[in-house]
């Protein structure tokens, strides 16, 4: 029985002892273990991950294009655009004299096809020259200028003569100015068109007066309430003379007129008034109510002229015209012409 016991027990460690081994054995074969750092038991190397690819360059338009003037070789699309808005937007500046005024094209009218121009740039061989087409609105450019002009013309002045109190003063002529519109939205069109911006310099045409002081001849002034013509000349006394004036019924009437007909011996012809009624013309002569000599004034029927009433000279009896001694209304004559200003004064 011990016997049988103790041959019990071998046989069980004899089990262990198998079971173990075929453990040993079997462990190698049914997984990997790695031994030392990136190998496995089999001695093989595992393959690298690959690196995603780099992403594509933008592309960039050839070497030497230009649009509108405008440099974009070696530019990405966006560059060249923001270049060319950035060259087109660029303000137009005008100057005149001492003044310099800058506006944007929008404000012009004048717009470009930008992008349409850079995509054919970006398809242009090297050096190649892209216009930019502007459109302009030549009628905007036409209205901003004859702002300009109504800020800057100035017409010319006549020199003529003033009264100040009873006595005529020269005022003197001075030359006036107008801007060269057209030449000035020319100028601006071009530079749109050429998508440059150089400073353009407005220009004007001097006006010439027509009565220069020295083309200032005699001017005449009647003092109605004394009954006096004073002849000046270039504004200095020449000679004063006693005259008749209208009555209170029919007075000389007070203003500025000029001399627009003069006559040598003229014909008396009865003005359209109750006090002429039914009178018939009175030919040149000894008998004629003018004298030899009528300055017809910027009035209609009156006039300054000689008269055979000397006696009336000095007194307020006329029916408008202004008389003279007939001498002195020939004197008178010889001295003024069409157009000689004539001041009727109350004094």
């Amino acid at each position: 029985r011990v016997r049988r016991v103790g041959l019990l027990m071998l046989l069980c460690v004899c089990a262990l002892a198998g079971a173990l081994a075929a453990v040993v054995v079997a462990g190698p074969t049914a997984a990997s273990v790695v031994t030392t750092s990136g190998t496995t038991g089999t001695g093989t190397t595992p393959t690298d991950p690959q690196p995603p690819p780099p992403p594509p360059q933008p592309r960039t338009i050839a070497a030497g294009v230009t649009v509108g003037g405008v440099a974009v070789g070696g530019k990405t699309r966006a560059q060249a655009l923001a270049a060319v808005r950035a060259s087109f937007g660029k303000p137009v500046v005008l100057r005149f004299g001492r003044h310099t005024f800058r506006r944007r094209p929008g404000r012009l009218g004048a717009t470009a096809p930008i992008v349409r121009s850079v995509d054919r740039a970006l398809a242009a061989r090297p050096g190649a020259r892209v216009a930019l087409a502007v459109n302009v609105d030549a009628r905007a450019i036409g209205r901003y200028v004859a702002t300009l002009a109504a800020r800057f013309d100035r017409p010319a002045v006549d020199a003529r003569y003033e009264l100040r109190g009873s006595r005529p003063v020269v005022v003197a002529d001075r030359r006036g100015r107008t801007l060269r519109q057209t030449r000035a939205v020319r100028a601006i069109v071009t530079a749109l068109r050429a998508n440059r911006r150089p400073a353009i310099r407005l220009e004007s045409k001097t006006l010439a007066p027509r009565v220069t002081r020295a083309q200032l001849g005699s001017v005449i002034v009647i003092r109605r309430g004394s009954n006096l013509l004073s002849l000046y000349g270039r504004g200095r006394l020449v000679r004063t003379f006693g005259v008749a004036t209208g009555s209170s019924r029919y007075p000389t009437p007070l203003g500025r007129f000029t001399i627009v007909t003069m006559q040598r011996h003229p014909w008396w012809h009865p003005p359209n008034s109750d006090w002429a009624r039914g009178a018939a013309p009175i030919p040149p002569g000894p008998g004629n109510p003018l004298g030899t000599r009528w300055m017809g004034l910027s009035i209609g029927g009156v006039g300054i002229h000689g008269t055979p009433d000397a006696a009336s000279i000095g007194y307020s009896v006329s029916h408008g015209c202004i008389r003279m001694r007939i001498p002195e209304a020939e004197w008178l004559f010889n001295r003024v012409r069409v157009g000689t200003p004539v001041f009727v004064v109350p004094g």
